[in-house]
């Protein structure tokens, strides 16, 4: 986007429909209060990077004669309505529900004085449920705005208020920007798949909420300020990280950016091998592994890994070294005949070793799903992955009838929820009982399924070609979005545009030790001031400082190094400190 001298055409679609409604209302827009514009919108305040003088930076608004003062402009959003064609695809058009002035001395509050809107669209059927959102509007707009996904299968409306992992020091709406995110389109905690019985509500769970949100977001953005944003990013996690390769593949022209860490990107594959792992822990006899022979597993690899990046910190980082030692630790973790079973802390039986295989291994589907999708890569379980957690593999021997994340594993509670849900429609389906290589007639729903809600394909031509820039952060050790089905889709990208075309618009870091929100090594790391240097300067990301949260190591540093680069100790200096490290090659 080259704001000052073009906008995009959404937006100017979008700008004439509020402006419209704004006259019709009598209210005017209008940008920022003088004595309250301290921040310029072509600066970032937290950025230390020098000014590409050949980026395009952000305008400054032209503040009309007279304007509202902030406060009333903000109540005068309360009980707007905007109708179905400010919004581009299908809804009855979306209504703002509150509109509330927040100040700078509201306790709790670090983001300064901002107008919190909250609002939902309206489904087209009746028994659809609504999708909820909620706007943030700073006093002292940056001239950006933040789009905030989910997690899990969302139900819970995104507040877009507090700090964010790709953005530690300091919340994005603290920094100026406008923030926004919603429910997706129902309601309910992040476990709960009952909605995939409303086909309307699956449709906005996959890829509608974020196109119906972003629109009618931007037309009060518009209203409030005269204008919009002159940079619109996306960032989140998990679902989130799928919800933003998402917004990339299907609505292209309405970001400039995107942060999508740890990506749900392949969804019916991990949802898919969810239920292939409970299959092998339920119902095949022994194939349960508790939570005491998953930590042996994690020390054993532990043993033999640790050392081979040249330091004993707790993290595998030679991902590549370690898996040629793979037959050494599944051997040393294996019950030979005569072993004690609890020789050295426990020893895995067949079974038990069957079901760790069903992870490193993945799906191999004989049949294709959406973008010639044949399966789901495979996890690093020998190469540092601890699975004894919520996250994990559970800690029920049994297997429930209503799986849960602590009893039986997240994998198997939520694959166990999209059988039953969106593939079945059946809430007493059994999923133990489904046959995922052979689905017979559920097949042409898988594959309908994968279509609408999975972000596999790699059709970013058009993001690439308008200038956007993309930013994915993931675990190395992540046990719920596999790391290898990340690099998977990476290796695509590079396959169909070359090295220097993904070079020059994406950066991967996968970050040892790492899991899906814990692990040996939590990273703090400002992707958010690195995607913004890059789109509006033109400072492309290379390594980056990433500063450890984990409680026991809080404080250390390690490089964050771009794919497939892993950071190597240089033998000697302090650990915890990342200047004694460097960037390798495995």
């Amino acid at each position: 986007m080259k704001c000052g001298i073009a906008w995009p055409r959404a937006a100017l679609r979008h700008a004439r429909i509020a402006l419209l409604c704004i006259v019709a209302l009598n209210c005017v827009g209008a940008a920022m209060a003088g004595a309250t514009a301290t921040i310029a919108p072509t600066q970032n305040p937290d950025s230390n990077a020098t000014a590409n003088p050949t980026a395009n930076p952000i305008p400054a608004p032209t503040p009309p004669s007279r304007q509202p003062p902030f406060a009333t402009r903000c109540t005068d959003l309360g009980g707007v309505w905007l109708d179905s064609d400010t919004i581009a695809l299908p809804t009855h058009g979306a209504h703002v529900e509150s509109a509330t002035l927040i100040s700078a001395q509201t306790p709790g509050n670090g983001a300064g004085e901002f107008c919190r809107i909250t609002g939902l669209i309206r489904a087209i059927k009746g028994t659809t449920p609504d999708i909820r959102f909620d706007l943030n509007l700073p006093r002292r707009w940056n001239g950006r705005a933040l789009q905030v996904g989910g997690g899990g299968y969302n139900g819970t409306v995104v507040t877009g208020i507090g700090v964010m992992p790709f953005s530690p020091m300091r919340a994005p709406l603290a920094q100026g920007y406008v923030t926004f995110g919603d429910d997706s389109g129902h309601v309910g905690n992040s476990s709960l798949a009952v909605f995939g019985l409303v086909d309307e509500a699956v449709v906005n769970f996959g890829y509608a909420h974020l196109k119906k949100t972003h629109d009618a977001a931007l037309a009060l953005i518009v209203r409030m300020y005269g204008r919009p944003p002159g940079r619109m990013y996306f960032a989140g996690g998990s679902t989130g990280g799928r919800e933003g390769y998402t917004a990339m593949q299907r609505f292209p022209d309405d970001y400039d950016g995107v942060i999508a860490d740890s990506p749900a990107l392949n969804f019916s594959g991990v949802r898919l091998i969810g239920v292939r792992v409970g299959q092998a822990e339920y119902a095949t006899p022994g194939g349960f592994v508790p939570p005491a022979l998953l930590d042996r597993v994690y020390l054993k690899t532990l043993d033999v890994c640790d050392k081979l990046d040249g330091a004993a910190d707790g993290i595998v980082s030679d991902i590549v070294d370690c898996r040629q030692h793979e037959p050494e630790i599944i051997d040393a973790l294996r019950c030979h005949r005569g072993t004690s079973y609890a020789h050295e802390g426990g020893c895995l039986n067949d079974a038990q070793l069957s079901t760790l295989f069903v992870l490193r291994d993945g799906l191999r589907l004989p049949y294709k799903l959406a973008y010639d999708v044949s399966g789901y890569r495979g996890y690093n379980v020998f190469q540092g992955t601890r699975l004894n957690g919520m996250l994990g593999l559970g800690r029920d021997p049994v297997h429930q009838t209503s799986p849960t994340f602590n009893g039986n594993g997240y994998l198997f509670t939520q694959g166990d929820g999209y059988i039953r849900y969106f593939v079945a429609q059946d809430a007493t389906f059994d999923s133990l009982k489904f046959d995922v290589l052979h689905p017979g007639r559920y097949q042409k729903q898988l594959v309908a399924l994968s279509q609408t809600i999975g972000a596999m394909n790699p059709e970013l031509g058009r993001f690439i070609a308008k200038g956007g820039k993309l930013i994915t952060m993931q675990g190395l050790a992540d046990e719920v979005i596999s790391p290898n089905q990340t690099i998977a889709y990476y290796e695509r990208l590079v396959d169909l545009y070359g090295d220097e075309r993904v070079n020059g618009f994406m950066r991967l870091y996968m970050v040892p030790g790492f899991q899906h929100g814990g692990g040996a090594f939590i990273p703090s790391v400002d992707l958010l001031g690195a995607l913004d240097n890059w789109v509006t300067r033109g400072v492309s990301p290379e390594t980056l400082l990433a500063t450890d949260i984990a409680a026991p190591t809080n404080g250390r540093s390690r490089p964050l190094c771009r794919y497939p680069m892993y950071p190597r100790y240089l033998g000697k200096g302090n650990l915890n400190d990342a200047s004694n490290f460097a960037c390798s090659e495995p």
